[in-house]
C-alpha cells in the first residue's frame, strides 16, 4: 500500500539530481508531485522518468517574484501543498575568497539561501492554515562544518539554511508543522561538474546516490504528524568529514 496516497508534493529542483531522485521517490509511494527549476526542458526529461502523477512548471527561486507566481499556479494545480522538498541549489568552481567574485557570492546565496526562504514564505500562510505540513531542506554536511571541498559561498549559503530551517521549525512547531534539515554529504549527481578538478570514476562510486537521499526523505514524510524530525545526517561510509 502506498503510503503517501492523497498527498501533494512540490520539488523545487526536482529536474535533476538530488531533486529529482525525491520526486520520483514520492510520487512512487503515492505522491501527486509538482517538480520546479529553472530549466524547463529538464524539467519535461525528469516527468518522462518519473512516469507518474508529476507536474512540471519553470521557476527561479532566487527572483522572489518568480516563486510567488510558482506558487500561485501551484495551488489553482493541486488545490492544496502537504509537502514542500527545497533541493534547488548550485556551487561555482572558483571557490576561495581569493578567487571568487562578488557577484557569484551573491548568486550563490540567493539561490541557495534566499532561494528556500522565498518559497517557505510562500508555503507557510497556507500550511499555518491547514494545521499541518512538512518542510525538508536539502541543506549539505557543508552547512555543518565549512571545508575547503565547498568553497566559502557554498558553505555560508548551507549554513543559512540550516539556521533558515531551524528557527523556522521551532517557530511553526505549535502549528503542526515540521521542518526538516537535510544534510548529504558527497552525492553523484551534476552539481559535480562545477568542481575545481575533475571527480574520477572510482570517487564517484563511492557516493551517495540521490535515490540513496530519496528514500531518506520519504521516509521521513511518511511519518505520523506526531513525529518529527529536525535534522538528519546522510553520507557516504567513505566520507571522512562530516
Amino acid at each position: 500500500m502506498q503510503k503517501l496516497t492523497g498527498k501533494n508534493a512540490i520539488v523545487l529542483g526536482g529536474g535533476t539530481g538530488i531533486g529529482l531522485g525525491i520526486a520520483k521517490g514520492l510520487a512512487e509511494e503515492g505522491c501527486q508531485v509538482l517538480i520546479g527549476g529553472r530549466r524547463e526542458e529538464k524539467l519535461k526529461a525528469a516527468a518522462q522518468q518519473i512516469a507518474k502523477d508529476v507536474h512540471v512548471r519553470a521557476v527561479d527561486v532566487a527572483k522572489r517574484s518568480d516563486v510567488e507566481q510558482f506558487f500561485r499556479a501551484a495551488f489553482n494545480l493541486l488545490g492544496h501543498v502537504d509537502i514542500l522538498v527545497n533541493s534547488a541549489g548550485l556551487n561555482i568552481k572558483t571557490r576561495s575568497m581569493s578567487e571568487m567574485t562578488p557577484e557569484q557570492w551573491d548568486h550563490v546565496m540567493q539561490v541557495n539561501a534566499t532561494g528556500a526562504y522565498n518559497a517557505m514564505y510562500q508555503i507557510l500562510p497556507h500550511m499555518r492554515e491547514r494545521g499541518d505540513g512538512l518542510i525538508v531542506n536539502i541543506s549539505s554536511t557543508a552547512g555543518k562544518r565549512a571545508v575547503a571541498l565547498g568553497g566559502i559561498a557554498y558553505c555560508a549559503s548551507k549554513f543559512a539554511m540550516t539556521a533558515l530551517g531551524t528557527a523556522v521549525g521551532n517557530e511553526v512547531a505549535s502549528q503542526g508543522i515540521r521542518v526538516t534539515n537535510v544534510y548529504p554529504g558527497e552525492v553523484d549527481t551534476p552539481i559535480l561538474e562545477h568542481r575545481p578538478a575533475p571527480v574520477s570514476a572510482e570517487r564517484r562510486a563511492g557516493m551517495l546516490k540521490p535515490e540513496d537521499v530519496a528514500l531518506l526523505v520519504v521516509a521521513i514524510a511518511c511519518l505520523p504528524p506526531r513525529a518529527h524530525v529536525p535534522e538528519i545526517v546522510i553520507k557516504p561510509i567513505v566520507q571522512e568529514y562530516v
